[in-house]
């Protein structure tokens, strides 16, 4: 993550309820997506959803390091692009290229409902040219559509299970639909079809839901009924990672969640993830995320 995107003046640090985001931990972002030959010419790095986000306020006067894309479903905002001011209105998106001063917030009278990506790649500068192109500079228009916002739930919903290759492929290919539906509109979208679970998918919702606790390789071979042995090799077959260190990785990214929306103390934290000594806890955060979490909440983007 560039300083640019550290430099943030916000007046809102406790969150919005209902609120939503994922960080994608920024080792796994160089190593695994911008390095991918079928990622790396356009992936996401942060991705959230903010309803009635009263109070809401970023401003970032060097720009961040990644371009963003802000979808007003709901209430009211104003956003200043590079000293161009727009008022924002339901259907209404802004994109911000990366390295561009800007500053956006929400309406405190009538907050926005936003959904919000920060994304980079080797043809984001092309895409960003190709939408201000398209709707004549850094906002549009768009009619409202229940398939749009079925795609950014799926995308969301991928990248919250972890970052198995198959989560990152599939991601943020879905990607590419999400903003045909900017660009174009009126085309009409396919249905969105949903599979099956595997003894992969059954697994990850296992750890999710036992987030809490300290859970073994065991108790989670036992949820699929395999032995230890061959669910790990299946797991990791799926996923690129053993199940434990991918249950870490879902606890880290819940303890982001806590330290982004929450006030919750560390050691506070690590007790909701199951972890009873918050040193612990903090040495494993920082070799994921890269910073200790005290640092991450200090620093956190949104």
């Amino acid at each position: 993550m560039k300083q640019s995107d550290l430099h943030n003046i916000s007046k809102k640090k406790a969150g919005f309820e209902g609120q939503k985001a994922v960080v994608i931990p920024r080792k796994i972002l160089n190593e695994q997506f911008a390095k991918n030959e079928i990622t790396g010419s356009l992936y996401i790095s942060d991705i959230g959803y903010y309803p009635k986000a009263k109070y809401h306020f970023i401003e970032r006067s060097h720009g961040s390091g990644q371009h963003i894309l802000i979808y007003c479903i709901e209430g009211k905002g104003e956003a200043i692009i590079n000293k161009s001011r727009f008022n924002i209105k339901p259907g209404n998106f802004i994109v911000i290229p990366m390295q561009t001063p800007h500053s956006y917030g929400a309406d405190e009278r009538d907050p926005w409902t936003i959904y919000w990506m920060h994304f980079k790649g080797s043809i984001g500068n092309a895409l960003i040219a190709m939408m201000k192109d398209r709707f004549t500079g850094f906002i549009g228009y768009i009619k409202y559509s229940e398939e749009r916002i079925k795609i950014f739930e799926n995308i969301y919903k991928h990248l919250e299970r972890g970052y198995s290759n198959e989560n990152i492929v599939y991601a943020n290919m879905c990607l590419w639909q999400y903003f045909s539906t900017f660009l174009f509109p009126d085309k009409s979208l396919e249905s969105l079809v949903h599979s099956g679970e595997d003894i992969t998918d059954i697994a990850i919702d296992f750890m999710r839901k036992h987030i809490d606790q300290m859970v073994t390789l065991d108790d989670i071979a036992e949820s699929v009924k395999l032995s230890p042995s061959h669910f790990s090799f299946l797991f990791k077959k799926k996923t690129g990672y053993p199940p434990i260190e991918y249950f870490n990785h879902l606890k880290v990214q819940k303890a982001c969640q806590y330290l982004l929306f929450t006030n919750l103390r560390i050691k506070e934290i690590a007790y909701k993830l199951g972890i009873a000594d918050a040193y612990y806890f903090s040495r494993h955060f920082t070799s994921i995320m890269g910073v200790p979490p005290k640092a991450y909440r200090e620093k956190r983007i949104q």
